[in-house]
C-alpha cells in the first residue's frame, strides 16, 4: 500500500515543470530500446524525472538486474499515459477512485502500460516489470514507494 506520506512527496515534486537533467536522460535512453525511448520521451517530465529516481534505486536494490528489467523500472508508469490525467486530475482520481473512464485507466496503468510495451516490442522481462512480477518486482516496490 502506498503511504500518504509518499503520494505528498509525489505531489510536491510533481508541481515542478523542470526537465530531467541531460546526464539522466542520456542515462535512461541508454538503458532502453530506441522504440521505448520514444514511449518514455512522451510521458510528462514529472513522470520522466520519477521514472529515474525509481530506476535508479531500483539498481541499487537489484544490482544483478539486467537492462531490460532497468527498461521496466524506467517504463513502470507508462501506461498513465492512456489517461491523459495532470497532476490534479491524478490527486482526484487517487482521492475518489477509478469511477470515470479516465480514471480507470489511471488504475489500470501497469497493464495499459504492459500493451503498450507489447506493441513497442519491448523484452518479455521489461513488460513484467512493468506489470510490477518477476524475480525483482519487490526491489521495484520499494524503489518506487520511498
Amino acid at each position: 500500500m502506498t503511504s500518504v506520506a509518499h503520494l505528498a512527496r509525489r505531489f510536491l515534486t510533481s508541481l515542478s515543470r523542470t526537465a530531467p537533467a541531460a546526464s539522466d536522460a542520456a542515462w535512461a535512453a541508454s538503458q532502453l530500446l530506441p522504440v521505448e525511448a520514444e514511449l518514455w520521451k512522451r510521458m510528462t517530465v514529472q513522470d520522466r524525472r520519477h521514472s529515474i529516481l525509481v530506476a535508479r534505486r531500483f539498481v541499487q536494490f537489484a544490482p544483478d538486474a539486467e537492462r531490460a528489467e532497468v527498461a521496466g523500472a524506467l517504463l513502470h508508469d507508462v501506461g498513465k499515459l492512456a489517461s491523459g490525467l495532470g497532476t490534479f486530475g491524478r490527486v482526484l482520481a487517487t482521492l475518489v477512485g477509478p469511477r470515470t473512464d479516465r480514471f480507470r485507466q489511471y488504475y489500470d496503468h501497469e497493464r495499459l502500460g504492459a500493451e503498450m510495451l507489447v506493441a513497442a516490442g519491448s523484452r518479455p522481462v521489461t513488460i513484467e516489470l512493468a506489470q510490477g512480477r518477476g524475480p525483482h518486482a519487490p526491489e521495484l516496490r520499494r524503489a518506487d514507494n520511498i
